[in-house]
């Protein structure tokens, strides 16, 4: 009966385990880390998307995606930055 017990503890242990690292995983799938900023405004009629990086990150940073598919990390604080982030906000949300 004990061995029983500790059977079931066992896998009950393993299973919430497995689904909180399973939750990591899907947060960090879309979200990566920016090693440098770009100083460079990017021209808002090519970005199509954007998505911040993990919380995990040292630097949190705002990554835009293009038209062309490129990826571009730039510092959240800097004044074109919420304005290109307002636009994208309103196609998406039209």
């Amino acid at each position: 009966m004990r061995s029983l017990m500790c059977l079931l503890f066992l896998m009950l242990f393993c299973s919430v385990q497995m689904t909180s690292s399973a939750f990591i995983s899907l947060d960090e799938a879309h979200s990566k880390c920016c090693g440098e900023l770009t100083d460079v405004k990017i021209p808002m009629k090519q970005v199509t998307s954007y998505y911040w990086t993990s919380r995990h990150c040292a630097r949190r940073a705002i990554v835009f995606q293009t038209k062309a598919g490129k990826e571009f990390c730039v510092d959240p604080e800097s004044t074109w930055v919420n304005g290109h982030v307002d636009k994208v906000d309103k196609r998406t949300t039209v």
